[in-house]
C-alpha cells in the first residue's frame, strides 16, 4: 500500500486548505477526491468573507475572527505558490440592519438607484473574493507545496490501526498516518469503523451571474436577509443564494431564479434590466446546528473537518490552521467546543430560505 503522513478526504477549500497547511509544516499529505478538485461547493459559492454577520451563529465569532486575521497571508501563500492572483474583488458591504444604520441619503450615495424605502442600511468594513480565482490557484499552491493530489478517488472507508489507518477505494487501499474527513456534503459517506457518520447532509443553493451595462454599476457588496448581490468586475454580479433541503439534486430551477432576481431588482432597481449570463447550484455540507464539525472522529488518528454550510470560504485559513494544530498535538488556538464530532443537536437550521 502506498504511504502518506496524512490523507485528506475531500478536494474542496476545506481540504485543500487542510493540506497545504499540514505540506508547509512537512507532513507528507496525499488528498483523495471523488471528482474534480474544487468543482463543488467551493466552485459555487459567492466569496463574501463575511466574518461578523449577525445572521452567523455566535458560536462561529472568534473562529470567523481568527480566519479573517489569517487571511491576508493565506492568500498571499497561494498566489507564491501558485503563480496566479486571487485579488480582493470588493472591500466594503452595505448591510440591511437595525442599530447603527446610515441615512438613506447616505446609503444612496454609496449605492446610487438603491431602494431604502422601508429598509435601514449599515456599512460594513467586508471584503469579498471570485471563489473561482481560489479554485484555480489553490490545487496549484498546494501541489507546489508537495501535496499528492488524486482525482477521481472516492474514500469509501477508513480503519484505524496501531499507530496508522488503512483508507479504502474503489481500486485500492492506501497507508497513513492519519486521516482527515473533509469530504463535505458527502461526509457522511465515509464508513469509519463503529462510529456515527459525521452528522452532515447536503443543502443546495442556486446562485446566477447577471451582467449590467453602464451606467449601471455596484461597487460594493449589497446583502439582506433574503438575497445578496456580489460584483465581480466589469459590470457582473453574482446574485443568490436559495437554502434548500432536498439532497444531492444539484438542478437549477429557473423559477427560483426569477424570483432571486426579484428581490434583488426590489432591493437595487437597476439589476432588473441586467442579462443571465450563467446560472448553478451547490451543495453546501450542513449540520443540523448550523455549525461545523471540526475535530476527533472517534477513533485513533482519524478527525474531521467539515460541515461550513454557507462559511467555507470565509473559514478555510482557520480550519487548516486549527487541524494542523490538532494532529501536532498541540492547542488549536480557538474553542472547538462547539464543533466536536457526535454532538447532540437541536434541530435549528430552516427547511429553506426561499
Amino acid at each position: 500500500m502506498e504511504t502518506a503522513d496524512v490523507i485528506v478526504g475531500g478536494g474542496g477549500i476545506i481540504g485543500l486548505s487542510v493540506a497545504l497547511e499540514l505540506a508547509r509544516s512537512g507532513f507528507r499529505v496525499r488528498v483523495l477526491e471523488k471528482g474534480r478538485v474544487m468543482a463543488e461547493a467551493s466552485w459555487a459559492a459567492a466569496g463574501m468573507l463575511a466574518g461578523h454577520d449577525s445572521e452567523h451563529p455566535s458560536e462561529l465569532t472568534e473562529l470567523a475572527e481568527l480566519s479573517l486575521a489569517l487571511y491576508p497571508d493565506y492568500l498571499a501563500t497561494i498566489e507564491r505558490l501558485s503563480g496566479r492572483e486571487v485579488p480582493i474583488r470588493t472591500r466594503s458591504a452595505l448591510i440591511t440592519c437595525g442599530d447603527g444604520a446610515m441615512s438613506a441619503e447616505e446609503a444612496q450615495k454609496r449605492v446610487p438607484g438603491l431602494a431604502t424605502k422601508g429598509r435601514s442600511f449599515c456599512w460594513r468594513p467586508e471584503a469579498s473574493l471570485d471563489p473561482r480565482d481560489l479554485c484555480t490557484a489553490l490545487p496549484l499552491a498546494a501541489a507546489g507545496a508537495g501535496v499528492v493530489l488524486q482525482e477521481q478517488t472516492e474514500v469509501l472507508s477508513v480503519r484505524s490501526l496501531a499507530g496508522s489507518v488503512e483508507v479504502s477505494t474503489a481500486r485500492e487501499r492506501l497507508s497513513a498516518g492519519s486521516f482527515v474527513n473533509c469530504c463535505g456534503a458527502w461526509a457522511a459517506e465515509v464508513q469509519l469503523e463503529n462510529q456515527p457518520s459525521a452528522g452532515v447532509e447536503p443543502w443546495k443553493g442556486q446562485i446566477f451571474a447577471v451582467r449590467v451595462d453602464p451606467p449601471a454599476n455596484l461597487a460594493y457588496v449589497l446583502r439582506t436577509p433574503e438575497v445578496y448581490l456580489v460584483p465581480r468586475g466589469g459590470g457582473l454580479i453574482v446574485i443568490g443564494a436559495t437554502v434548500e433541503r432536498v439532497g444531492f439534486d444539484r438542478r437549477v430551477d429557473s423559477l427560483a431564479v426569477e424570483r432571486l432576481h426579484a428581490l434583488a431588482a426590489e432591493l437595487w432597481p437597476p439589476i432588473a434590466a441586467g442579462r443571465v449570463v450563467e446560472s448553478w447550484a451547490g451543495l453546501r455540507p450542513g449540520t443540523s446546528d448550523g455549525l461545523p464539525v471540526i475535530g476527533d472522529a472517534g477513533r485513533p488518528n482519524c478527525w474531521v473537518a467539515t460541515g461550513h454550510f454557507r462559511n467555507g470560504i470565509l473559514l478555510a485559513p482557520a480550519t487548516g490552521m486549527v487541524v494542523r494544530r490538532l494532529l501536532q498535538g498541540s492547542s488549536p488556538a480557538v474553542s472547538l467546543a462547539a464543533f466536536a464530532p457526535g454532538r447532540s443537536v437541536s434541530d435549528k437550521v430552516e427547511s429553506a430560505a426561499l
